[in-house]
């Protein structure tokens, strides 16, 4: 799915994934923590990677199994490296507005990867493995 850079992407985005992780059997608090880390991704890639350029799209893949969803959001920015970005947990950075994204989605998530895109942004992608009651 090809996307604009703006704010209105990011509720499509999270409501075409969360359709497809109610189709899977996620529950009500699993589908939360999925709508939250698609959030934050597609915003990150709107204002931070594509930094709202209408020339530009966000990227987003979603593919179902039986046991996982897994969603990739990429942008067309110039990137960054993961290791440059400052600790959202020091005590310097504890009240900025912004700079928790990622962690976030750390935390919502099982699997979680950045990396550079080709030819050029940042792609992240998320896994969210479905809890199999024994």
């Amino acid at each position: 799915m090809l996307l604009d850079s703006n704010l209105d992407s990011v509720e499509v985005a999270e409501a075409a994934v969360l359709a497809d992780a109610v189709d899977i059997g996620f529950e009500e608090e699993q589908l939360h923590q999925i709508g939250m880390a698609v959030r934050e991704g597609m915003v990150n890639a709107v204002v931070h990677g594509n930094r709202y350029n209408s020339r530009k799209k966000v990227h987003l893949s979603v593919t179902k199994a039986p046991d996982r969803l897994t969603v990739v959001i990429a942008d067309e920015g110039e990137g960054f490296d993961l290791n440059t970005l400052p600790n959202p947990l020091a005590e310097e950075n504890l009240l900025r507005q912004s700079g928790r994204g990622l962690l976030l989605i750390q935390a919502f998530v099982d699997e979680f990867q950045v990396r550079r895109a080709q030819p050029g942004g940042t792609e992240v992608r998320m896994v969210k493995y479905l809890a199999k009651a024994s």
